[in-house]
């Protein structure tokens, strides 16, 4: 076999591997989306929005391949725990939890459900997990943690 087939094979598996796999759900995978601010603040439409398009860049459309159950705490942050388990007790597939209110609430909620955890200003400070390169549990995502000295 050419080098150039061979590329086109393994290119066309890759492609297609995806899209098999989503042929075989039976469903659309269930999606919690636990937030500590008010749902119809802009900023939080934004950041809903951006986690959106962010799936839809990986070919995950809402309403196709996910549907998302939302709380919102509305800055009433002893809601979040009574929140994070109704996702639970749904049940979700995975909680998408943003600030470390939420994702706190999530973690005590779930130690079984994948926790994504988004805009965490210092995960392994405040306890949330032990290392960013190794974050155990059930609980993984991105920290909004930046070290000084930008020039």
């Amino acid at each position: 076999m050419r080098r150039r087939d061979f590329i086109k094979v393994i290119t066309g598996s890759a492609v297609a591997w995806p899209l098999a796999a989503r042929a075989q759900q039976s469903k659309p995978v269930r999606l919690g989306y636990l937030q500590g601010d008010v749902r119809d603040d802009p900023a939080a439409r934004s950041l809903r929005r951006q986690f959106v398009l962010g799936m839809r860049d990986l070919g995950y459309i809402e309403g196709r391949d996910y549907v998302m159950e939302e709380r919102y705490a509305s800055g009433q942050m002893d809601r979040l725990p009574t929140y994070a388990q109704e996702l639970v007790d749904l049940p979700v597939d995975v909680i998408v939890a943003g600030g470390e209110a939420s994702i706190r609430a999530a973690k005590r909620a779930t130690s079984q459900i994948p926790i994504v955890m988004t805009l965490a200003a210092d995960p392994v400070g405040s306890g949330l997990i032990p290392t960013l390169a190794h974050p155990g549990s059930n609980v993984t995502g991105m920290s909004a943690l930046a070290s000084g000295g930008f020039a």
